[in-house]
This record gives structure tokens, C-alpha cells and sequence, in this order.
């Protein structure tokens, strides 16, 4: 169940067709709401609209949106998996905001692929569908078992393997991520276990200043995935920027 139009317009954009929509009461007359219904009408759903107070039993929200759609799974199988220049592993991440922030922040950096492995929570949880922002809908989705399967696959495409871990392994930002690269994100409180960090390629860390034991799991794929990003977009003045470099008479500090 995907719940609100944000969710529905992102299904339709990327051509998912949603078995059924669902319209609350009283939203019908929404111009924008409409026009979002007759779309998924005219691509091939049902809609109907919903009697009052039956929206407030069915949603998954304090506060229910006014527009629900009903989509058929849209995971991937791991034999199906293509080549992939960047993907993202979860393996008993358990919490479904930060499943759900994986895989908004895969899909923005680009990633191939994010695979859900051993007890990973369903990444069609209403929760990981809501706080994908729609990428659920925007990058392929593998539902792996065994996290071991996931990795063997990954390499039989030749893709490195690299865990993070909160301690050991290299500074993630002195890697060269050039190279087709896989993330391999653990769960949030006991991480990797020792037995898949050895079957592992590499491990990095984020390095951290404070006195904060870890990062959440969802922010530090963000960091990894966007330096990975950096690294492959090149120097980060493109040729072409209009932003000029700070003078000695512009800088906070005068120069000096």
C-alpha cells in the first residue's frame, strides 16, 4: 500500500499501474486529486472513492493522507539482476524509516540495485514505502535470504563487497570507489556479524568527532553513497561553475 499522491504520482511516473486507488471523502473535489485519479484511470487502475471515516481505520498515519493506491510487489530476482556499477546490501537492518532512507538515498546517488537480506524488515512495509519518498518505485529492489547469496552474485558481476563497521577497517573517504562497488550495511545496534565481515572484500568506517557511538544506519549510507558519488562525478569545480572561488577580501577572515 502506497499512501498519499506523492507516492502515486512516483508509481505512475516510473510505469507501475496500481491495482486500485483509493480517494477519502471529501477529497474528490480536489482539482489536483482528480486529475491524479483520472491518470491512474486512464493507465489501467481501478478507483473508487471511499465512504467517511473508512480512511482513518485502513491508514497505516495518525493522519491519514487523502489518497491511497494498492501496487503489486515490484522486487527484482537475483538471477534477473543486471550489471551494477553501485549497489546497497542490507542485511537485519530491522527498522523500517531507515530501510526506507536506504533506499531514498540509493536511488539518489545512483545505485543499480538495493538488496534486502537475511531479516532486513519488508521493504514494502508501509513505513519503508512512506519514507522512501517513492524510490521504492525509482531503483531495483532484491529480496535475498541469505546475505552470502546476495554477495556471490554481486561478484559474479564484479562488484567489490564493502562493509562498514564503527570500528577498524579504512577511513571510507581514502577508498577509491571507482570501481563497481557494493555497500554492506549491518544492523543498526550489532552491526555486521564477524563471520560475513570475513567473507567481505574490504571494510571502512566514518571517521567521527563527537561522542556519538555510531551513525544511524540510513545516514551513513548517505555519507558512503555520496562520497562514492563524488568520487565518480570528478573534481568538484566543474569547468563550467558559476560559483566563483572565495578572494582573500570576500573570506570571513580577510585573508589572513
Amino acid at each position: 500500500m502506497a499512501e498519499g499522491p506523492e507516492l502515486l504520482r512516483a508509481a505512475l511516473g516510473a510505469g507501475f499501474v496500481p491495482e486500485s486507488v483509493y480517494v477519502s471523502a471529501g477529497a474528490s473535489g480536489d482539482p489536483a486529486l482528480s486529475a491524479l485519479s483520472a491518470e491512474a484511470l486512464a493507465a489501467g487502475s481501478r478507483v473508487f472513492d471511499l465512504a467517511a471515516g473508512v480512511a482513518e481505520r485502513v491508514a497505516d498515519t495518525v493522519t491519514p493522507q487523502a489518497l491511497f493506491s494498492v501496487l503489486g510487489m515490484v522486487d527484482t530476482e537475483l538471477s534477473a539482476l543486471g550489471a551494477v556499477d553501485l549497489a546497497v546490501v542490507c542485511v537485519d537492518v530491522r527498522d523500517p524509516g531507515n530501510a526506507g532512507t536506504v533506499l531514498r538515498t540509493a536511488d539518489a546517488a545512483g545505485a543499480g540495485a538495493v538488496l534486502f537480506c537475511g531479516g532486513t524488515v519488508d521493504p514494502f512495509n508501509p513505513k519503508t514505502v512512506r519514507s522512501s519518498a517513492g524510490s521504492v518505485f525509482g531503483v531495483p529492489i532484491v529480496v535475498v535470504a541469505d546475505a552470502a547469496d546476495a554477495l556471490t552474485a554481486l561478484r559474479e558481476r564484479g562488484v567489490r563487497c564493502i562493509g562498514t563497521a564503527v570500528e577498524g577497517g579504512e577511513d571510507y573517504a581514502a577508498l577509491d570507489w571507482r570501481t563497481p562497488s557494493a555497500i554492506v550495511l549491518g544492523n543498526e545496534a550489532a552491526g555486521l556479524s564477524p563471520e560475513l565481515l570475513i567473507d567481505l572484500d574490504g571494510v571502512v568506517r566514518i571517521p567521527m568527532a563527537g561522542r556519538a557511538e555510531s551513525l544511524n544506519v540510513g545516514v551513513a549510507c548517505g555519507v558512503v553513497c555520496f562520497e562514492i558519488l563524488r568520487q565518480r562525478r570528478g573534481p568538484a569545480r566543474a569547468a563550467g561553475s558559476t560559483i566563483p572561488a572565495m578572494s582573500d577580501a570576500t573570506r570571513p577572515d580577510g585573508g589572513e
